[in-house]
């Protein structure tokens, strides 16, 4: 009876580990997970680009006739047609998108560096209250502001200017915020101090000493403001009346509203669009190169 017993009991366990090694462990489950969840959240995003990758393809007749994601023949003719109206006006607007965010990209960013330097390095009365009130001003949202910046460019006698759409952007509480934190981690006291004991000036040991070290956030930071005022709309909406200084989305959301009215337009508004996301496209291509030299050049330093 017990060599029965004994006998029965290796099979069972023999089944058991066949069952284990026909299934994923749980925990190798588990972890799938993340991984699901992450392919979902970047379809989701994807799926839009996509499809106006794909429409813009599309002539007018084939937009609202062929299978959305079936790719059309009228490429050729759309960037004519968006090239031929009003004389180009559209390569104004995306001039114009440059210059806000490329220049109000670079000043916010040195703002950033030099306010982000200053809070994580000095000690002065009101420090921490003047950084309380900056980041209460990550949490306000932009539309509650837009209309008090209208108000203060009307005093100066700024609006309709390209100045009301780059002097409201050059100061970012999230930008400052995130200068302070890579300064204060990367930029180390002992350095500021050797510094000043050799005779250097505060300036120059920002510089020379302090601004390399911050150089990979900075370039985060330039990022973040490039693609916020690249996608601004409210602002440029509230501040410009003159379409020759328009943006791209503000020139885009004109050419919408009229393709109400002309729905040949509509594929000007989608070859258009697809055009206006390459550049953050390549912006960020260029960006993520610099950030892997930038860990490898301190890699080898270190």
């Amino acid at each position: 009876m017990s060599s029965v017993a004994v006998q029965k009991a290796p099979s069972a366990a023999g089944a058991t580990d066949a069952e284990r090694g026909s299934r994923p462990p749980l925990r190798r489950r588990i972890a799938l997970v993340p991984t699901i969840t992450l392919l979902l959240g970047a379809l989701y995003c994807l799926l839009p680009v996509a499809w106006v990758v794909i429409a813009s393809t599309k002539s007018g007749s084939e937009l609202f006739s062929t299978f959305t994601f079936l790719p059309g023949t009228g490429f050729t003719q759309n960037l004519s047609d968006l090239n031929a109206y009003r004389d180009g006006i559209y390569w104004q607007w995306m001039a114009n998108s440059a210059l806000y965010a490329v220049l109000g990209a670079l000043l916010s960013t040195c703002v950033s560096a030099f306010s982000g330097y200053a809070l994580a390095t000095y000690r002065f009365r009101g420090r921490e209250t003047m950084f309380n009130v900056l980041m209460a001003g990550v949490l306000m949202p932009p539309i509650i502001l837009a209309i008090p910046q209208y108000l203060l460019m009307a005093q100066a006698d700024l609006t309709d200017s390209y100045w009301s759409v780059l002097l409201p952007q050059i100061l970012s509480p999230y930008g400052v915020y995130l200068a302070r934190i890579y300064a204060a981690a990367a930029v180390p006291s002992d350095v500021v101090e050797a510094g000043r004991m050799d005779g250097a000036s505060e300036w120059r040991i920002f510089t020379r000493i302090a601004l390399p070290m911050m150089i990979p956030g900075m370039v985060t930071v330039f990022l973040f403001q490039f693609v916020a005022v690249w996608n601004n709309f409210l602002l440029p909406y509230i501040m410009l009346s003159d379409d020759e200084r328009f943006p791209i989305t503000l020139g885009l959301f004109t050419l919408l509203e009229q393709g109400a009215n002309t729905p040949a337009l509509y594929t000007l508004v989608i070859t258009g669009a697809f055009l206006a996301v390459i550049p953050l496209v390549a912006l960020f291509l260029v960006i993520q190169r610099f950030w892997s030299l930038d860990l490898l050049s301190g890699a080898v330093k270190s």
